[in-house]
């Protein structure tokens, strides 16, 4: 073997060498990419603004009857959420306009507060109305099919009662939650695990819905009005199919209970979460820009670290395929000298 052959096969060795080494460069290349763009991906899957929005308890002054119950407490990262209503108090009275304020507790119904977050966020309750109305019982509406198609007529649309998503959720119990005045709940069919979008406020307090104390699986809160609880009681004594005088007769017995005027939900909206001892709604703006600061320059240095190293290796890269091509033509050289 001549040397000249000797040393193209050590060249077509060490060629073989570096394609490998060069498949390798560009794994590890398409690592980086991925790891450049997980920072992208995180901050576009940013939580939404209200989870951040501390509420201080001190703020709700118009509340419902305190009972000695856990959920007589707020409690950190609770979620709270606002309905803007509207309605007419009695006959030939003007319209008023309030907002019912509403804390949800998924240390104890997990699903059931997940559903109601679903559906706000989809905007599913804005602009129906309350489609069933008992004094000193329960306010319910919750259901899409509830709204009104030009001028309110109590017994249209027909089928406004009846409807929801067609998604339904667990009947959920927890020895926490029970029926006290102000306390929210998921109404649901005969079926126990038929819940579905309809919910009721209690107008006081219900507990005959509470499961103890019935033999069908009882009904499930998940929340208590925080404030905006004189709204609930004054939408309880609007003039109704049951008692059109709109007194405060109760009658918690009465089947329909549809308002003879319009009790509309403008809108229901997330805003913020319970925040009793200021860890959120404490936080200076000071604070919150130093947070935002010291995000943006750790994913901004881990930009340039994972860019910096992009660039390595493609520079490295080149270099070897300048070599690539170095020998080859060294190679081709040596088959000639070997012919000749």
């Amino acid at each position: 073997m001549t040397n000249a052959y000797r040393q193209m096969i050590d060249e077509q060795a060490y060629h073989r060498s570096f394609m490998g080494k060069a498949f390798k460069h560009r794994i590890l290349l398409s690592y980086l990419l991925v790891f450049l763009l997980l920072p992208m991906t995180v901050t576009g899957e940013e939580e939404p603004a209200w989870k951040s929005n501390g509420i201080d308890p001190a703020t709700w002054t118009d509340g419902p009857v305190v009972e000695d119950t856990p959920m007589q407490y707020s409690y950190f990262g609770d979620p709270v959420f606002a309905i803007d209503v509207t309605y007419s108090p009695g006959h030939f009275q003007d319209s008023v306009s309030g907002t019912i304020v509403i804390e949800m507790f998924p240390q104890w119904a997990p699903i059931t507060v997940e559903n109601m977050i679903e559906h706000i966020e989809e905007g599913l309750y804005d602009g129906i109305f309350f489609h069933r109305v008992i004094n000193d019982f329960v306010t319910q509406s919750g259901d899409p099919e509830c709204k009104t198609n030009g001028v309110y007529v109590p017994g249209l649309p027909a089928q406004c009662g009846s409807g929801g998503t067609g998604e339904t959720i667990p009947l959920e119990h927890n020895e926490n939650l029970s029926h006290v005045d102000g306390a929210i709940g998921m109404a649901r069919g005969t079926e126990e695990d038929s819940a579905d979008s309809q919910w009721y406020i209690a107008e006081t307090e219900a507990h005959g819905l509470d499961p103890e104390n019935r033999d069908d699986g009882g009904y499930a809160t998940f929340g208590i009005v925080r404030d905006g609880m004189s709204h609930v009681r004054a939408i309880a004594e609007v003039p109704t199919s049951d008692d059109p005088t709109g007194t405060d007769l109760d009658n918690p017995f009465s089947s329909a209970g549809r308002p003879v005027y319009e009790v509309k939900i403008n809108s229901i909206t997330m805003v913020g979460v319970a925040d009793p001892e200021g860890q959120l709604s404490g936080m200076s703006s000071d604070e919150e820009t130093e947070s935002g600061i010291g995000s943006t320059i750790v994913f901004a240095s881990l930009f340039l670290v994972l860019a910096l190293g992009i660039a390595y290796m493609v520079i490295q890269n080149n270099k070897k395929q300048d070599v690539s091509v170095y020998d080859a033509e060294l190679i081709e050289e040596n088959e000639t000298s070997k012919t000749t």
